[in-house]
């Protein structure tokens, strides 16, 4: 069995930190979206 080198750990952690950064980036640019259609809503007329 071969050992893991510190190289081959980093490049995991490094994927990983990115997948969770891209999935945080697209929740908060729905939840900005998703508030702005609410204020849109508000302003027409159509509270909810």
């Amino acid at each position: 069995m071969k050992c893991r080198t510190h190289r081959q750990d980093s490049k995991w952690l490094r994927r990983i930190l990115w997948l969770v950064m891209i999935w945080a980036a697209g929740v908060s640019c729905l939840g900005v979206l998703a508030y702005g259609l609410r204020l849109i809503i508000r302003a027409a007329g159509m509270t909810m």
